[in-house]
């Protein structure tokens, strides 16, 4: 049985359906707010997968979750505007919020076996949101989570519809996953490390499944990932954050051939090389600032070897040094970096 889906404007390819404007979003602590994502902003597009990069705690799930406004209001508490093919999602009740996530916006998360409700079956799990979405029957909901395990290629899914997620291995948990994101055609799917933990094997059938299906359904991607080898293979733009802040982004040609950021620089600089001759791994010294810290310059300053006392005093704000190619960084502007150097010699 095929349910029919509740129709929807077509999406046109190329088309804007997500926009994050200087987005914040802060936690009430003890000892003060903790600021996880600090004036953020991107735009994604029909049939294109945006790749949000960087290293532990930069804030790129934190992002996700203000978008869909998952995080509890208060300690979190979320500024700025975000934008689904032009409705302001930050002002919507939370019964219109309801309506929004799991349908025509969805989320894969990180940890399937805890994304997972233990004690329900796989096709409930899917069929429930189908029938909350959509108002569609019992069966016809049973029909489409059929229909959405097929989709994502698991095998026999009439039966496996029945099982439960600790008797699927962790590749299907993670197809399931991605079928309960899809159940609803949504324009924009927002995947959050969507190969944790999976074999390389498996790695490659998820990534390779979520770009047909990007082609297929015309929707938005928004990649998140620290692996810049998913980036370089799956993404046609790249935001790349440090500190809650996006400190760079370009097409994923332009940023892997002229990094300017020396955070990006230095992030391309730690990735294993398969040539003889490849040199050492670089390593980037010192830590990630606190986000409870006062930030009086550039948060990678501390950690950079081009800053001087204008980074240390001064917040550098993302500028166009080349066509569609954004930096926040005062040694590029200066002509402290030399960008001609080779990053992946």
């Amino acid at each position: 049985m095929t349910l029919s889906l509740m129709p929807r404007p077509p999406l046109v390819n190329g088309e804007p359906l997500l926009e994050v404007l200087n987005l914040h979003t802060s936690f009430d602590t003890l000892t003060g707010p903790a600021r996880a994502v600090d004036g953020v902003s991107y735009t994604v597009r029909s049939g294109q997968t945006l790749g949000v990069v960087g290293e532990s705690g930069c804030g790129k799930s934190v992002t996700a979750m203000s978008i869909l406004r998952l995080l509890a209001t208060p300690p979190a508490r979320i500024r700025g505007e975000v934008r689904l093919r032009g409705t302001e999602l930050l002002s919507l009740s939370e019964k219109e919020m309801r309506r929004i996530r799991g349908n025509r916006i969805s989320m894969i998360f990180q940890e399937p076996m805890t994304s997972l409700n233990p004690v329900l079956s796989i096709g409930r799990q899917i069929a429930e949101t189908v029938q909350v979405h959509q108002g569609a029957g019992h069966a016809e909901a049973i029909g489409r989570a059929i229909e959405m395990l097929r989709l994502v290629q698991i095998p026999e899914p009439e039966r496996r519809v029945n099982e439960y997620p600790h008797q699927l291995s962790g590749g299907m948990r993670q197809r399931v996953m991605i079928a309960l994101a899809l159940a609803c055609n949504p324009e924009v799917l927002i995947a959050d490390e969507p190969t944790t933990a999976l074999d390389v094997t498996i790695q490659a059938q998820i990534l390779d499944l979520i770009r047909r299906l990007r082609q297929e359904l015309g929707m938005g991607v928004v990649m998140i990932t620290h692996d810049l080898g998913v980036v370089a293979e799956n993404c046609d733009r790249v935001a790349v954050m440090y500190a809650g802040r996006k400190v760079e982004e370009a097409s994923v040609f332009d940023l892997f051939d002229r990094p300017l950021h020396p955070y990006t620089r230095a992030l391309m600089k730690s990735m294993p090389s398969m040539s003889v001759n490849s040199r050492r791994l670089t390593e980037i010294p010192g830590m990630v600032p606190s986000p409870q810290e006062p930030r009086h310059g550039c948060s990678f300053a501390a950690r950079c070897a081009y800053a001087d006392d204008l980074c240390r005093s001064a917040i550098p704000q993302l500028t166009m040094p080349g066509d569609d190619h954004a930096v926040a960084c005062f040694a590029v502007e200066d002509g402290r970096i030399n960008l001609k150097e080779s990053v992946t010699a």
